[in-house]
């Protein structure tokens, strides 16, 4: 049987099985990935990654804090649902819930604020690597002209991230004993904790545009972790979280009386790693009074899949569904099945009471 033997730094070990997981489903090189993972948890840790999402726009907030507060309407409610590699015996299951405003103070002409609140939850592997994610967002909105066609926004994240495995699931050399396994049979092995918490902090900035009618341009850069902060289980600094990097632009314009097409990029640089998600959608207008429409587009993250997506919106709730089809070579183990992703946002909009410009008094009436 081959030796297991787990090391001091085994639990800083535990932070790069999911790294490397992550890894593997976002830049698989080779058939190899998946057992190169398990040879990877027995060594030294290196940096971590972070969650990500195929449908990124349905999950705006993780992508730049400046969106925060930056749409049609006053409060937003959103949440989106991946999972992940389900094919294989460590499946990934993340989750992210968000609620934002936009507001304004009484000496606040045409410039508002944001502030938005943001949980993400993502779990993989059989030690239910676990990680959860609280943070507070807020956005300065500037209108740059007088017809608000352009504007320019800030915003600034804040929160504390958690990670932790459960020691329980996991199997130790020293509980083998004459070529059989029993759980009561010591690990001989000592571990200083099985959860670590830090503060994270992002910054970002952005510009929308808005050229006529359904068409406009957006742009945003954020820069996420910015303390780099430690992520260990064995009090080991070297073990940290790498800051990212993140460059998103989109552009929708109309190509036909009810046909608009979509183009977006997420561009993600994250240590030595790099994630390149380009796609385009068609928006079909089936009832504009009612603001209701449909969307179909295909998305492509490289090097790793090819995702396939559609949408509904009518009124003020929004919705879509993805699929990740994956033409890494990790697909020896995923046969081509990647993830699938659901996401639903709805926008609050507050109905101004009515104000006749003339009153009649009732006697007359």
């Amino acid at each position: 049987m081959a030796n297991l033997k787990i090391y001091n730094r085994v639990i800083d070990a535990g932070c790069l099985l999911l790294n490397t997981l992550n890894l593997c489903r976002q830049r698989a090189r080779n058939k190899y990935c998946f057992l190169m993972t398990y040879v990877l948890f027995l060594s030294t840790c290196s940096y971590a990654q972070d969650i990500h999402f195929s449908q990124y726009t349905g999950s705006i907030l993780n992508v730049n804090p400046a969106f925060t507060g930056l749409f049609d309407g006053d409060y937003r409610v959103n949440g989106i649902y991946r999972s992940q590699w389900s094919s294989v015996p460590v499946p990934y299951r993340t989750i992210s819930i968000a609620a934002d405003g936009r507001f304004k103070t009484k000496k606040m002409k045409s410039d508002c604020f944001g502030l938005g609140i943001l949980f993400n939850n993502d779990k993989a592997g059989d030690t239910y690597y676990n990680t959860n994610q609280f943070y507070l967002s807020g956005s300065y909105i500037h209108k740059v002209n007088k017809d608000s066609t352009l504007l320019w926004t800030s915003g600034l994240t804040a929160g504390i991230s958690n990670s932790a495995f459960n020691y329980n699931r996991m199997t130790f050399d020293d509980q083998y004993q004459s070529y059989s396994y029993s759980a009561s049979n010591s690990t001989g092995e000592n571990f200083a904790k099985n959860a670590t918490t830090f503060g994270d902090f992002s910054i970002g900035t952005a510009l929308q545009y808005a050229i006529k009618q359904r068409a406009f341009v957006q742009y945003g850069i954020s820069y996420h972790h910015l303390t780099s902060p430690t992520l260990t289980f064995q009090n080991n600094t070297s073990i940290r979280l790498d800051s990212k990097l993140n460059n998103y632009i989109s552009f929708q314009y109309p190509i036909a009386p009810k046909i608009d097409i979509v183009a977006e990029l997420l561009y993600s640089h994250q240590g030595k790693y790099n994630e390149i998600v380009p796609g385009t959608q068609f928006r079909f207008l089936l009832n504009q009074k009612s603001n209701q429409s449909a969307s179909i587009g295909l998305y492509y993250r490289t090097s790793d899949a090819v995702i396939a997506r559609v949408g509904y919106q009518i009124k003020t709730l929004t919705a879509g569904i993805s699929y990740d089809v994956n033409t890494s070579k990790f697909n020896a183990a995923t046969s081509h099945k990647g993830a699938i992703e659901f996401y639903v946002t709805y926008i609050f909009k507050k109905v101004l009471p009515f104000s006749p410009k003339t009153r009649v008094c009732p006697i007359y009436m």
